[in-house]
């Protein structure tokens, strides 16, 4: 059964911060929120994570993870990014986007595109999950809490307990998030290229 983690939207308890991060750090699974959705979290090299992710989700193997980031310089230790890329996502950070960038070597390969060697990355705006992320010390790789033929992501942790409560280690609740998925952006070729449009404004990269 997974545990359920009730947890302050503004002022989020560090005790029950600190049990969530040790969990992952053991190897859990978790349901948390974002400031776009849901999403299913776990340690960077975590297979068996990874394959309980991709199980509950249904995703082939060409489907990009995200590691979900605390600030800019965590994320620059995973993925390469020249000036022009940087100034667009410094102005972009925190918030509702995933870019997709070649990854360095500190990227298990498994986590990279298989051709492309790229992998997502993002710096959420939300007290919750940067208040883990803080307490974590390293990325939670992620990927969007979307069941396979729903088209929009779930909501309430209660209601992802109920549906994931074998499939996950841990539900992190603290109220209602967003429905709407990252704006993806990939800068992989050089330019901005939107993969998909969501919570971030693209207006910036067209």
């Amino acid at each position: 059964m997974a545990k359920y983690y009730d947890v302050h939207p503004d002022n989020p308890q560090p005790r029950t911060i600190s049990q969530v991060a040790d969990s992952v750090r053991s190897g859990a699974l978790i349901a948390y929120p974002t400031d776009s959705c849901y999403a299913l979290g776990c340690r960077l090299g975590s297979r068996d994570g990874i394959d309980r992710i991709r199980t509950i989700r249904q995703l082939d193997h060409r489907h990009h993870f995200t590691l979900v980031c605390q600030d800019f310089a965590q994320l620059g230790q995973f993925v390469h990014v020249d000036n022009d890329v940087f100034r667009a996502i410094k102005a972009s950070t925190p918030g509702s986007y995933t870019f997709i960038l070649p990854a360095t070597k500190e990227v298990p390969r498994m986590l990279q595109h298989p051709k492309k060697k790229t992998v997502g990355v993002r710096i959420p705006d939300h007290v919750v999950t940067q208040a883990l992320l803080t307490e974590l010390g390293e990325p939670l790789l992620s990927s969007t809490l979307l069941m396979p033929g729903e088209e929009e992501p779930m909501t309430q942790g209660w209601e992802i307990k109920d549906l994931l409560d074998h499939a996950v280690d841990g539900v992190v609740d603290s109220g209602d998030c967003g429905t709407e998925p990252t704006t993806v952006i990939d800068f992989s070729g050089g330019e901005a290229e939107i993969v998909r449009r969501g919570a971030g404004d693209t207006g910036r990269f067209e």
